[in-house]
């Protein structure tokens, strides 16, 4: 094996598997909530949120309706980008934000991928509902965390260049800023 393969290798481990149980997580949560809240039935949680069984063709807000082809292809290159850019060592605030983001995108493409009878038509399950918020599933959630986490990272990076401190991917850099010691 080449030197530098194995510390490649292990910039994909903590990113892949956290995505891994992203989507494992939102598998198994919409397969619960299209087994038990079929036929319009809503499970009241507590306050105003309850679980609520919804398809959407669209994107984010119900926006797009029907182009769920064009935002598969688009998801596909954000997880194909994301994975090309692990190749470079990240911190763990990085790393984190990557496989969120990953997992959330690829947990949404499997429900347009296979949840109807023509490929790529399918809709996202989503069923956690505030009733005063959009209705949203696990790889929303994963997908928001993620990219919170990516814009925090990109913040401390430039704040650490420009406070004359060097700037990059260096992941005792990122432990530092998040309080750890190296």
């Amino acid at each position: 094996m080449a030197p530098g393969s194995d510390r490649a290798i292990r910039s994909w481990r903590a990113p892949v598997a956290l995505a891994v149980v992203v989507v494992a997580l939102d598998q198994a949560t919409k397969h619960w909530a299209v087994n038990r809240l079929s036929g319009d039935r809503v499970i009241e949680v507590v306050w105003t949120l309850q679980f609520n069984l919804a398809f959407n063709s669209g994107m984010a807000f119900s926006q797009a309706q029907g182009l769920g082809p064009l935002i598969a292809v688009v998801a596909t290159g954000v997880i194909v980008w994301l994975l090309a850019s692990l190749r470079t060592e990240a911190g763990a605030l990085s790393t984190f934000g990557m496989g969120c983001v990953i997992g959330g995108a690829a947990g949404n493409l499997i429900d347009r991928a296979l949840r109807q009878e023509a490929w790529l038509q399918g809709a996202v399950v989503d069923f956690i509902d505030f009733q005063w918020f959009p209705i949203f599933n696990i790889a929303d959630i994963a997908i928001n965390v993620g990219a919170g986490a990516l814009i925090l990272n990109a913040l401390l990076a430039t704040r650490r260049t420009s406070d004359g401190g060097p700037a990059g991917g260096d992941a005792r850099r990122d432990d530092r800023a998040l309080g750890e010691r190296p």
